[in-house]
C-alpha cells in the first residue's frame, strides 16, 4: 500500500503540477495494472479535466473527493478569483469508467474555509 500526501505546486508557473497528475505518472511507472485498478485516490477537491484524463489513462481505481469542481469554482468566484482556463468538468464526463464518490457534505465546509483562508492571504 502506498500512502502519500501532496498539494498543487503551480506557483512556479507550471499549471500542470497537480498532485493527482503526478500520482498518475508515478502509478504508471511503479504499479502493475491490476494494482492500479484496485487503488483509491482521496482528494480534497474533484480532479480537474487534466487529472481526470491522466487517472483514466493509467487505469487508476476509485476517486473519493470532498468538494466538487463546480463547488470549488463557485467558491473561488465568490472570492473574486479569476476563473481557471479549463472548465470544471466532472470526472465521470472525462473518465466514465472511473468509480467516483463525492462530494462529502460533512467535510465541505472545512475545504471551503481553507480556500477562504488561502485567498485571504494571497
Amino acid at each position: 500500500m502506498v500512502n502519500d500526501e501532496d498539494r498543487n505546486r503551480v506557483a512556479g508557473g507550471d499549471a500542470t503540477r497537480h498532485p493527482e497528475f503526478e500520482l498518475a505518472r508515478w502509478a504508471a511507472e511503479n504499479m502493475p495494472p491490476e494494482e492500479r485498478a484496485r487503488a483509491t485516490v482521496f482528494t480534497s477537491g474533484e480532479h480537474c479535466p487534466m487529472c481526470s484524463a491522466a487517472h483514466g489513462w493509467v487505469g487508476l481505481g476509485r476517486i473519493v473527493y470532498v468538494s466538487s469542481a463546480a463547488q470549488t469554482a463557485q467558491w473561488l468566484a465568490e472570492l473574486g478569483v479569476p476563473p481557471a482556463p479549463v472548465r470544471p468538468i466532472p470526472v465521470q464526463d472525462i473518465a466514465p469508467d472511473v468509480e467516483v464518490e463525492g462530494p462529502i457534505p460533512e467535510l465541505e465546509e472545512a475545504i471551503h474555509a481553507l480556500h477562504r483562508q488561502f485567498h485571504a492571504g494571497a
